[in-house]
């Protein structure tokens, strides 16, 4: 669930921005005390960042830095079996000379890929679409003051953030393919 002591990409572009208007104040003022106060702000920043985007995948599941775990999308799994598989068969068709086993092993590789890359895309979409599905019942159960409706918003929201980040990693780790 969110709360104020978790990392927030926004919380971190916040505090960049606030690092920002102190530096420029401090380049002003030529306060020493302040360039430092901006530079700490700045790297409080940078590492906010940092820990708002950390993911891990392990197995057939995404786990954040806010705690969250999410299992991924059944595609992803597949995909990355199918492509293991024909790997597989492809080494073991070159090994023994057996041209179909070859064959057979690549184009499975490639189905797997394009499988995985299904199940990335469907990750991504709909962890952003819980996220801010997430953050719009979050502002709703705020005005109406309803405490519960508003942790299961953060809840979805942390799940969607999960999800996102997941499939993000998985696509970086596969150089965007």
């Amino acid at each position: 669930m969110s709360d104020d002591t978790q990392p927030s990409t926004l919380k971190s572009y916040v505090d960049s921005a606030t690092a920002t208007v102190q530096s420029g104040i401090a380049s002003v003022t030529g306060n020493t005390a302040d360039q430092n106060q901006a530079q700490a702000t700045k790297d409080k920043a940078a590492l906010e960042n940092d820990a708002s985007h950390a993911a891990a995948n392990v197995g057939p599941f995404s786990i954040s830095g806010s705690g969250a775990a999410t299992k991924n999308s059944s595609d992803r799994t597949q995909g990355s079996w199918d492509q293991t598989v024909g790997s597989g068969k492809e080494m073991l068709g070159n090994a023994i000379g057996n041209e179909d086993l070859r064959r057979s092993g690549i184009e499975q590789n490639q189905q797997g890929k394009a499988q995985e890359a299904k199940g990335q895309l469907s990750d991504l979409g709909q962890g952003i679409g819980d996220r801010v599905g997430g953050y719009a019942e979050g502002i709703k159960a705020g005005v109406l003051g309803d405490r519960e409706a508003a942790d299961k918003a953060a809840d979805r929201h942390d799940e969607g953030k999960t999800r996102q980040r997941g499939a993000e990693l998985d696509i970086q780790s596969k150089g965007g393919q």
